[in-house]
């Protein structure tokens, strides 16, 4: 399978890993992952801006431009023969040695990295939604950086697996922030609900593109802190994420929202966003 090695595409088996790379060291690095449909990215810009904001957010220097590193990832998008799946962009701040928590001199080059899977878009799923369990955001404070050191969401998201659920919803002092690897929203009397952005939570873009499908569709959205009662009490919720999209929650621990069919608002938000896809990449079978 190629890959992206730095500037190159390259076989799998050909890529070296450093022990001493940052990354592997520290946890050192930023990341994206964006979805394509019938050989096409959807939303490369906003993933790519986002990938420069993180890197901006921590001081590391991306020694590519933005058109040249979409030109690897369309490189890689062909060269894998890839029609529906995800690719993880990955870029560390490199090998430096001796270890040091310090920021390295600019001397060091970051490592960059990007594979893609084939993964088929779950549209079985996206009908009968997903079981979550809510338990408390053990993460860091900069959860707006995108950052590869994601061992609190592996954790929280781990205790959903062990409760046979598929999304852990987090909360700090009772007060709703994301999930372990989604944005959460609420939906109460026609209105949603949803974290802002901030420190909190990362800066979704499927959040980005449902939530202008919501203004469209002209659902009223409300960007602001909500609690675990108005959780408990929202007549839908609903997740979404590169690789879900807009995913309608089923269940909630022992509380069930709904057995067959998901809410009105969310499957209007799940056709719209079908439609941007479409829109970008054209008719999906």
């Amino acid at each position: 399978m190629k890959v992206i090695w730095n500037s190159e595409i390259v076989e799998r088996s050909e890529v070296r890993i450093d022990p001493e790379d940052r990354g592997y060291q520290f946890g050192d690095g930023i990341y994206e992952v964006i979805r394509a449909y019938n050989k096409q990215y959807f939303c490369l810009d906003e993933h790519i801006d986002r990938f420069y904001s993180s890197a901006s957010k921590i001081e590391m220097h991306i020694p590519y431009s933005k058109e040249e590193l979409k030109e690897l990832l369309n490189r890689l998008l062909v060269e894998t023969g890839v029609h529906t799946g995800n690719v993880y962009l990955q870029m560390t701040r490199g090998i430096s040695s001796p270890r040091n928590h310090m920021y390295p001199d600019a001397a060091v080059l970051p490592m960059l990295t990007g594979t893609m899977t084939s993964v088929e878009r779950d549209a079985d799923q996206m009908s009968k939604g997903i079981a979550t369990i809510v338990t408390e955001d053990i993460r860091w404070l900069k959860c707006d950086i995108k950052m590869i050191s994601l061992l609190g969401n592996i954790m929280v998201k781990h205790e959903a697996h062990k409760r046979n659920a598929e999304e852990a919803i987090l909360h700090r002092d009772g007060i709703v922030t994301e999930c372990s690897s989604s944005n959460v929203a609420i939906v109460k009397d026609g209105k949603i609900w949803t974290h802002p952005d901030g420190n909190l939570i990362l800066p979704g873009i499927t959040k980005i593109v449902w939530k202008k499908c919501a203004e469209k569709l002209g659902y009223p959205v409300i960007e602001k802190p909500f609690s675990l009662d108005d959780l408990y009490d929202a007549d839908e919720v609903f997740c979404s994420s590169t690789t879900i999209e807009v995913m309608p929650v089923c269940k909630i621990g022992n509380n069930v929202l709904f057995d067959q069919v998901p809410g009105q608002v969310t499957m209007a938000l799940q056709k719209a966003y079908l439609h941007e896809i479409e829109k970008q990449c054209g008719k999906l079978k």
